[in-house]
Parts: structure tokens; C-alpha cells; sequence
């Protein structure tokens, strides 16, 4: 997931170049932050932040929270720092004394995750009335760049994907939403986009899976990294989701009007076949590349492990949770935070004590690559980890007030960026 953003992250930036070439209109792409010893006290990683400082934060507070665990005011802070005034996040901010403008590269992704986040530390937050207005803020922003068929692109203006469609439902998930309630002018749902982007069962076409969007012809590539958040956001679950009961065997069926769950379903399948051979994801070469081999995908199969635990599949996603726990650490130790959350949550979901994963402590690893979390309370944790939305620690009246804005639909202007 982390490498799919920040690859996403460069081609907008490029895109945006580009665009201002030839327009002289569009959003400035940003340029690399300052240096490390430069960066904020309250941000995790020692990484340039530029294409996912607000992203590898939010991951942060998911897998703390998840562990029982607060992240520390001034880590909070930051992120609410990073939030402009009409409620989107860009993915990172260096300079937050001046407003987000016309340049501000918004991000749907950051923005929502960023959301899910803040609604997670909410409840122990040393100001939980300033997150309120922010994540309120926020979701009127998301559905304002909402477009029409429904889904979201990563950066308003452009053609939905399924990966930011389904970082949204997730959001949307958490904070109590039903996603299918969240429609766009034209009446269509997150659901309508992700369906339009699901593959049939055929083994030529990727059986099962999503798209990430329509290639230049209009075709659908079966693409994993949008299959497992597709699968997850069809399931209305997230990033966050645990394992399902009761176990069930995947299987993929093509109906003549399908449902998002059977597309979801049938996307469990597609990852179950993908992981059989080697255990785990791959990743093609970059354009150009000398060395043509695929690579191992870390970030993509933890993704894959918790989508099939959360679609009763659990039992498939163990030969990858154990390949994760024999080979992933150094690769979170270079990637950083947001990796070491990802092991956390696909940990979590498979029901694997993340403070023995392999021969690493996760927990350790990750709440030492930003400011110390509060001490957890061990028997708040025992009732948050219940079920998903209970970890999130929302309220009853905070769910309602999320449902009042969803009712709103409080519309923002568009920046007109395209991906």
C-alpha cells in the first residue's frame, strides 16, 4: 500500500508539472521536504515526508490504537496541523503557517485516512472537540469531491480509482457511516464505482478481481493492491478489519447483477489463487527498469492477508502471514512507520501477537520511530478489540453527527487536477 502511494504520489506531482507547462493553471507539485533533523518532533519516521507524512502518520494511530495504545499530544497535534481550512489534507505540509491554496495538491487518500485516524484517538485525545470539528470538516470536503459515478480519485477532478474509492469506504466504515447511504448529485454510491471496476471470473480477464481504473483502450487489468482494498471496502470493512466468522471457502461467481459483497467475495478469491504459489505478492518492474524481475510486494500482502481475513478466508492468508513473519522486518525497518503498522493490522486480523512477529516486536518498533504513546490500559483494550467499530472508540452522538453531515453534503470547489 505505502509504495503504491508513494508512486501515485510522484505521478501526480509529475502530472501537475506538466499540466502547469502547458496551462500555466495547475497545481504546483510539491517539492522535497527539509531534512530529517529538520522535521517536526510530532511526526513518525525519519523519512522525507513529502508523498506520505500524513499517510504513514494516520497508519501510526490506527496501529496504536490497535494495540491498546494513545499516541502522544503533540503527535496528534501535528496531524490536525497538517488539515487546511475547508477540511481536505495534502500528504504533507511543510510550512502550515501558510493556507492552503489553489497550489495545495489535496489528497482524498490522506484526507481519509487522516479521518479514520483522528476518529480512532479521539476518545483519549487531550481535545477531543477540536477533533470533532476537523473530522466533521473533513467528510463535508470528501463529499464535495465526490464524483458522479460515485467513487473518488486521489486528487479531486480526476476519474475514481478503486484504491482511493475503497480508502474512503473505510473511512466512511469506521466513523459508523453506511457507505452505501454516501451518494453523489447523480445518486450513485462508492458501491456503483467499485462494481464498475470489478472483473468476471474469467481466468483470461483476472478472475475476480478490480481494476484500478480503465487502461487508455477502456479495459480492466486485474490489479492486486486494488483487490485487497476493493475487497475490504466491499465487505464494508477497512484497513482496520479483523478476521471474519464463521470461515467460509472463496469462490468467485459471476452474477448477472452482482452485489458489491459477491464482487468482494469474488476478489477474496482472486488474492487466495495470487498468494498460492509463493506465499506472498509481486510487484512488476518500474519502466525501464535493468533488473526484470518481479519483486516481492511486503505492503501488498499484508494488505492481501487482512482482505482475507476479513472475507472468512483467514486459513488461505496464513502461509503469507508466516512468509511476512520470516522476511518482512527489513523491509519495515527502511520503509518506517507506516510499514510497521501495516505487519500490525494484518497481524491483528489473523489474530498474531504482533510483539512476536517473527523476531521482531512491532509494537516496540513502530512507537519508536515517533514520540512515546501514552501507556495503554490493558483492560481498555480488551473491550476495544472486541470488534472493529468499538477499537474506534466512537460515540453514539459522535455517529449521528457524522450522519447529520453525510445529509448535508456541504459541496467544496474542485481543484481540477487530474491523476
Amino acid at each position: 500500500m505505502i509504495s503504491v502511494r508513494r508512486a501515485a504520489a510522484a505521478l501526480t506531482a509529475a502530472a501537475a508539472v506538466l499540466s502547469t507547462a502547458a496551462t500555466g493553471t495547475a497545481a504546483a507539485a510539491p517539492s522535497p521536504s527539509a531534512s530529517a533533523a529538520a522535521l517536526p518532533p510530532g511526526l513518525y519516521g525519519k523519512g522525507d515526508p513529502t508523498y506520505d507524512g500524513v499517510w504513514r502518520q494516520s497508519l501510526a494511530f490506527l496501529a496504536q490504537r490497535a494495540t491498546g495504545y494513545q499516541p502522544a499530544d503533540t503527535a496528534v497535534d501535528w496531524l490536525l496541523g497538517q488539515q487546511c481550512a475547508d477540511g481536505s489534507f495534502a500528504s504533507y505540509r511543510a510550512d502550515t503557517t501558510k493556507p492552503c491554496d489553489a497550489t495545495t495538491m489535496r489528497d482524498s487518500n490522506a484526507t481519509a485516512v487522516a479521518l479514520q485516524a483522528l476518529g480512532a484517538v479521539r476518545r483519549e485525545a487531550a481535545d477531543p472537540t477540536k477533533i470533532d470539528t476537523a473530522v466533521t470538516s473533513g467528510y463535508g470536503w470528501l463529499r464535495g469531491v465526490q464524483n458522479k459515478d460515485g467513487g473518488w480519485s486521489y486528487t479531486p477532478g480526476g476519474p475514481s480509482d478503486a484504491n482511493s474509492t475503497s480508502i474512503v469506504v473505510s473511512a466512511l466504515a469506521a466513523s459508523g457511516v453506511k457507505p452505501g447511504s454516501y451518494t453523489s448529485a447523480e445518486g450513485r454510491t462508492p458501491y456503483d464505482a467499485l462494481l464498475a471496476l470489478a472483473l468476471p471470473c474469467s481466468e483470461d480477464e483476472g478472475p475476480g478481481a478490480f481494476a484500478y481504473q480503465p487502461d487508455k483502450e477502456g479495459e480492466l487489468l486485474a490489479n492486486a493492491d486494488a483487490t485487497a482494498a476493493a475487497t475490504l471496502a466491499g465487505l464494508g470493512k477497512g484497513i482496520t478489519a479483523v478476521k471474519a466468522t464463521p470461515p467460509q471457502a472463496p469462490t468467485c461467481v459471476d452474477l448477472s447483477e452482482p452485489t458489491v459483497e459477491r464482487a468482494a467475495l469474488n476478489g477474496a478469491s482472486y488474492l487466495a489463487k495470487a498468494l498460492v504459489q509463493t506465499g506472498h505478492l509481486t510487484t512488476p518492474p518500474l519502466p525501464g527498469a535493468t533488473d526484470t524481475d518481479p519483486k516481492p510486494d511486503f505492503g501488498n500482502t499484508a494488505d492481501a492477508v487482512v482482505a482475507l481475513a476479513a472475507a472468512g478466508t483467514a486459513r488461505l492468508a496464513e502461509p503469507a502471514l508466516q512468509w511476512l513473519e520470516q522476511n518482512a522486518a527489513p523491509w519495515a525497518k527502511e520503509s518506517g512507520p507506516a510499514a510497521y503498522a501495516q505487519l500490525i493490522l494484518a497481524a491483528r486480523a489473523m489474530e498474531a501477537d504482533p510483539r512476536e512477529f517473527g523476531k521482531v516486536d512491532l509494537v516496540e518498533a513502530l512507537n519508536a520511530t515517533g514520540p512515546a504513546p501514552k501507556t495503554p490500559d490493558t483492560s481498555a483494550a480488551s473491550t476495544e478489540d472486541e470488534n472493529e467499530d468499538s477499537f474506534l472508540g466512537f460515540d453514539v452522538w459522535w455517529i449521528i453527527g457524522i450522519g447529520m453531515v453525510v445529509g448535508v453534503g456541504i459541496g467544496f470547489l474542485l481543484s481540477g487536477r487530474k491523476k
